[in-house]
């Protein structure tokens, strides 16, 4: 669960964008920098290599508000696509308290969706970490590109269970980008419950009951099928012009 400071008040939460290169995670975090107030959000800071791939990660610090009388504050991270660069990737997982899957809807990505959905739940395990019971929201990224049908078939082809919790976007407009950060917050405080009550520091974030996973061979099956978890698929509205303010 996020990191618990009790006399701070504080929630500290790391939530990790993770998916094929050039598939939208660092467009994400730039678009929730460009359109948070700047008292509430730190400096993006971005090591890119000159093809404008993720060279390491990306890091943004934002106050997201309070949360039952504790402040909250979140690190968002990317990691890199490239599959010759997982060390890297496992360094970034370390602590993770919730993951974004930053799917790259079009058809001909397919296969390095797959490859990196894969590569999470390795290195999920690698750190003892459950892919079935850690906080995840599902993206699908470049809606504009690939369309309604080209995403219901990458759903199907991956997986993906429709009770997930997952948000249609298309982070270079800016659609569906603070829905998939609000959606993943919510996700990950889930597991707080009650932060007075919480112990100090750091522990495992595992989501209380069972809920659908990537990963359905990690979890038991669901009752009563898609439906049965009770998640909600988030709908984004087509072109969106005013962003919610964190």
């Amino acid at each position: 669960m996020p990191y618990v400071d009790h006399a701070r008040k504080e929630l500290r939460l790391k939530v990790v964008y993770y998916g094929p290169g050039l598939g939208g995670k660092t467009t994400n975090l730039e678009q929730i920098h460009r359109h948070t107030k700047p008292e509430r959000r730190g400096k993006l800071v971005a090591l890119n290599t000159e093809a404008e791939r993720t060279l390491f990660f990306d890091l943004l610090p934002v106050d997201i508000g309070r949360y039952k009388d504790y402040q909250i504050r979140a690190h968002l991270c990317t990691v890199p696509g490239q599959i010759a660069l997982d060390r890297t990737r496992q360094l970034v997982l370390r602590h993770v308290d919730g993951v974004v899957f930053v799917v790259d809807s079009q058809p001909a990505r397919l296969r390095d969706n797959l490859e990196s959905k894969q590569n999470l739940e390795m290195n999920l395990r690698l750190q003892g970490d459950d892919p079935a019971k850690l906080p995840t929201v599902v993206q699908w990224n470049k809606r504009d590109l690939a369309g309604p049908a080209g995403v219901e078939d990458a759903r199907i082809a991956l997986g993906i269970p429709a009770a997930m919790v997952q948000v249609v976007a298309s982070a270079a407009r800016g659609e569906g980008v603070f829905e998939t950060l609000k959606a993943i917050l919510k996700e990950c405080l889930s597991v707080v419950e009650e932060p007075a009550n919480a112990p100090e520091g750091h522990s495992p974030s595992i989501v209380p009951g069972f809920r659908s996973s990537m990963y359905p061979q990690a979890a038991p099956p669901e009752a009563g099928g898609s439906g049965g978890s009770g998640l909600l698929t988030i709908p984004v509205l087509p072109r969106p012009r005013k962003f919610p303010e964190i």
